[in-house]
């Protein structure tokens, strides 16, 4: 399958590239969560029920702080490194 963007305004091809990016997000956030939520349950939940008991609530809990800290951290240094370079350029 071909697509053709030859006759796309140059506003209108930002546009374009707006939303697919704005879809590759939507896609990595889905990503991110899947992993957590798979990552936390094995780490967490070592009888599965109907409830979760205090302990796996907890662990649950610090399990998705740790992963969200550890993303921020990751996204905050790939950010500053990219602004770092692309000001040597």
């Amino acid at each position: 399958m071909s697509l053709d963007l030859g006759n796309l305004s140059s506003a209108d091809k930002d546009n374009l590239m707006e939303q697919v990016q704005q879809q590759v997000a939507i896609a990595n956030l889905q990503q991110m969560v899947s992993t957590m939520t798979s990552k936390c349950f094995e780490k967490c939940i070592s009888k599965p029920g109907s409830e979760l008991d205090s302990s796996d609530q907890k662990c649950l809990s610090m399990c998705m702080d740790r992963y969200f800290d550890t993303i921020n951290t990751v996204s905050k240094t790939y950010t500053t490194r990219l602004q770092r370079e692309s000001g040597m350029q």
